[in-house]
């Protein structure tokens, strides 16, 4: 492998064009309708869903294409697990950043956003200067020091989400609110535009099955902050408190999870089940259209 420095020193897309795809996410991102749908693309061995499926760069590249066809509108890319739950493995940046070598360049190069989902600088920084045109921090830009710097300097679009080290928030919604408040005044403060700013709950991050469940039901009371909203729900285990299933039998939660954050003001729906989900999306807006249509008659 090529090592870091070398890599990091070498753009993938020519620089015209990668501000064109950033200036068009952002303008879509701020836009907030159409719902946009973020597909995963884990290249981890130990995902709570898919670990290790998609180690293999070959098959990485296949599921990203698929993805795209399902009709993703960015492809969200991360090489360590995050997982909310326990047996999450920590990971260098060296070791995310050789998951991420085989594969990050021909993802970029199949033209859709592609988000680094990382908590780490250093590998946000590195996918950056490959292409990548946005930035995904599980710990909403509060864990590395570096990382509100990272993205100010590269001018891309950053996700906030809010997490804890364990699921012992008195009140959820408060500590949700408090959290992206810090989150986005870090942002702010670093040079990180405030329109470049999309703010996460976290369901399932540092939250039993019920905060999760009240956190999607008190979506709204984010919208004071006036910044676009991500939700990933998907397969997520407060669908098993619910529903029992594995993770890979999911998806009906999972779809249903999402609408009704859409429902509730969501404009990005972070997903591994892309076309079931897209397929959802379109028909609740449709109905959503028709319902409008009958009360301005």
């Amino acid at each position: 492998m090529t090592s870091p420095s070398v890599i990091a020193s070498r753009t993938v897309l020519p620089d015209a064009r990668r501000a064109d795809l950033i200036a068009k996410i952002r303008a879509r991102i701020r836009a907030r309708k159409p719902v946009l749908v973020m597909g995963i693309l884990n290249i981890t061995p130990d995902s709570f869903s898919d670990g290790g499926k998609f180690i293999e760069p070959e098959i990485a590249l296949a599921h990203a294409r698929r993805l795209i066809a399902e009709g993703a509108d960015i492809i969200d890319i991360g090489a360590e697990s995050t997982r909310p739950y326990n047996g999450m493995k920590p990971v260098t940046a060296e070791d995310e950043m050789r998951r991420l070598e085989p594969v990050l360049a021909a993802v970029v190069a199949l033209g859709t956003p592609v988000s680094i989902d990382t908590m780490k600088a250093e590998v946000a920084d590195w996918a950056l200067s490959q292409g990548a045109a946005i930035a995904n921090d599980v710990w909403g830009l509060q864990r590395d020091p570096d990382m509100a710097k990272v993205v100010a300097r590269h001018g891309v679009p950053v996700v906030v989400m809010h997490n804890r080290d364990a699921p012992d928030a008195p009140q959820i919604m408060a500590d949700i609110d408090a959290f992206l408040a810090r989150s986005v005044d870090i942002a702010v403060r670093s040079g990180i535009a405030r329109d470049n700013i999309l703010l996460d709950p976290g369901i399932g991050f540092g939250k039993t099955p019920e905060q999760s469940l009240e956190a999607i039901a008190r979506l709204e009371e984010l919208h004071h902050f006036n910044l676009p909203i991500l939700v990933g729900a998907s397969r997520k285990r407060f669908i098993d408190a619910v529903s029992p299933a594995p993770p890979d039998k999911r998806i009906g939660g999972s779809v249903a999870t999402h609408v009704m954050a859409v429902g509730k003001g969501a404009s990005v729906i972070r997903a591994h089940d892309v076309a079931e989900t897209v397929q959802a999306l379109k028909v609740a807006a449709a109905i959503g259209a028709y319902e409008n249509r009958k009360e301005n008659r």
